[in-house]
């Protein structure tokens, strides 16, 4: 939901600036995924540890390098299914990630929240997918985009009040949970509503 309200102005201000320089140019966008990646693994690991300001930082840059790899793809005319398929993988790795540092620091107490969290990601993005695959593209990206009220921007918003405010952890990951279930359930009954009247999306079955 940020992302469709904002990123315009992300992009303009953040992101452009830096598609202008040189170094970025002689990057390939699978380069600047996978650093993407490893800096978002480390999230996790830094939770581990206990340096709570150092996984923010890496869970930031993570999501700062996941908006910049697709960017440089269209600038250079790189964009192709194998970089769709790359760039879906990481972000669930590092998704994966964050929510092992985060039931590590307290595996008891944490561990049914972070089940809980796990399994909503789990629906959305099969239903993202799912719903992705039968609709027509009508997007600058590889497939069908279908937005919610949960998508990389809010999710790094809750991973990151969960890192600053441990105390909190229960009530963020239960809203984050139930907002992730609600998204998967509006794009489905989205996708049925328009499926009905054959607008929008295919009807391969």
């Amino acid at each position: 939901m940020i992302d469709s309200y904002f990123r315009d102005s992300y992009q303009k201000v953040f992101v452009d600036p830096v598609l202008r320089s040189s170094l970025v140019k002689k990057l390939s966008p699978q380069s600047l995924t996978l650093m993407g990646c490893f800096i978002g693994i480390m999230t996790g690991v830094f939770l581990w540890l206990d340096m709570s300001w150092i996984a923010l930082g890496c869970l930031l840059a993570s999501g700062y390098f996941d908006t910049l790899d697709g960017s440089v793809a269209r600038i250079q005319n790189l964009t192709s299914d194998t970089g769709a398929v790359l760039d879906i993988v990481s972000d669930r790795l590092v998704e994966w990630s964050v929510i092992l540092g985060l039931f590590l620091i307290d595996p008891i107490e944490r561990g049914l929240l972070c089940i809980l969290m796990l399994g909503s990601i789990l629906l959305c993005i099969t239903s993202f997918l799912v719903v992705g695959v039968f609709s027509e593209n009508e997007s600058q990206k590889s497939f069908h985009y279908s937005p919610g009220l949960i998508e990389r921007s809010e999710a790094f918003f809750f991973f990151g009040l969960m890192i600053l405010f441990p105390l909190r952890f229960e009530l963020f990951s239960v809203s984050f949970s139930l907002l992730v279930f609600l998204t998967s359930l509006l794009r489905v009954a989205q996708f049925l509503k328009y499926s009905k009247h054959g607008s929008q999306y295919s009807d391969r079955e």
